[in-house]
């Protein structure tokens, strides 16, 4: 199955973190992170959304519990020989490498040069153009999957175009309008 890492900045919005776990839960692809990658992820959502840490760290428990073998361990070895143009950002090239990831899935493409990932066999998809590959992928599960997800807001109620509405803020819009021309 087609392994990908997400990268924090893709796993801090909370609609695009559910819609992309979402997929994943309909098995269209493998999610894999790192518990330093999940420490980035609440440290920015604590500071950032005033969140009771206790809730998030039952989310991220909840993640983990719900995709077994996302956490990528043994990878702290690999940092050291990486090259990559912000060195805080070896560690999510290194879980790739130690969860034979295909993908790192990222907003920031300048920090993950094709150079630097083409000798690990590792890409950088932003995540717009990750979530248009699955649509593309397995049109039906990717729709089915978002009014599922959809449907589980409660307060408010969201539909399918409340989602893309969403989503389009999160920075995915290609993805939103590609939906909404299939589905709406």
């Amino acid at each position: 199955m087609y392994s990908v890492v997400l990268d924090a900045c893709v796993l801090f919005p909370n609609i695009l973190r559910d819609t992309v776990l979402t997929l994943a839960e309909a098995e269209l692809f493998r999610p894999l992170w790192s518990e330093a990658i999940l420490d980035e992820v609440r440290r920015n959502v604590i500071a950032k959304r005033k969140v009771d840490p206790a809730l998030f760290d039952r989310t991220l428990a909840l993640m983990n519990a719900s995709f077994d073998g996302a956490m990528v361990d043994d990878w702290q070895g690999i940092v050291v020989g990486l090259d990559l143009p912000d060195p805080d950002d070896r560690h999510v090239l290194a879980a790739a490498i130690a969860g034979g990831a295909q993908a790192v899935v990222t907003f920031n493409l300048a920090d993950f040069p094709a150079k630097q990932l083409e000798p690990h066999h590792v890409d950088a998809v932003h995540p717009d153009t990750f979530l248009l590959d699955q649509l593309d992928l397995a049109p039906a599960r990717v729709l089915d999957a978002l009014v599922r997800q959809a449907q589980r807001f409660r307060k408010p109620a969201m539909d399918l175009s409340g989602l893309l509405a969403r989503l389009e803020r999160c920075d995915v819009p290609e993805f939103a309008e590609e939906v909404r021309r299939i589905a709406l």
